[in-house]
Parts: C-alpha cells; sequence; structure tokens
C-alpha cells in the first residue's frame, strides 16, 4: 500500500511519469521503498533543499505504522 502512495505521489510530480519505478524491501531495520525517476526529473523531485523529497518522507512515514525509509534515485543507477 505505501509503494503505491509513493507511486502515485511522484508520477504526479514528474514530466515522464512512465520512467517512475517503485519497488519496495522489508528489512532488519523496516521497510524501504526504492523510488527511481527519468535523470530529468530528479530535479524536480527532490525539490529546493529536499524540500520535495522531505515532503514525499514525512507523508509516506505518517501513513505507516512501521519504520520507512524512502530513497529516490535516477534510472542511470
Amino acid at each position: 500500500m505505501l509503494a503505491q502512495a509513493v507511486e502515485h505521489l511522484i508520477k504526479n510530480i514528474v514530466d515522464f511519469p512512465d520512467d517512475v519505478s517503485v519497488k519496495s524491501h522489508e528489512n532488519a531495520r523496516g521497510e524501504l521503498i526504492r523510488v527511481r525517476v527519468n535523470p530529468e526529473d530528479i530535479g524536480r523531485v527532490i525539490g529546493r533543499s529536499g524540500r520535495t523529497a522531505n515532503a514525499v518522507r514525512t507523508v509516506v512515514q505518517a501513513m505507516a505504522d512501521h519504520k520507512v525509509r524512502v530513497d529516490i534515485m535516477d534510472v542511470r543507477r
């Protein structure tokens, strides 16, 4: 559910929504959600001084009942 929410949020921010990929992994420290976006969208997703990325993380953590980490990457990696 959290991965779907992140995907919905990110796809509405970027210019290339077809390049958005969201994968969720469970580990000992909690849930890890990896978001990959087009290199041209990375600045838009991170935002000025990381404000957009922090806002996405805040919304996801508010929805979760456990520890969640959101990593944002571009498709080159």
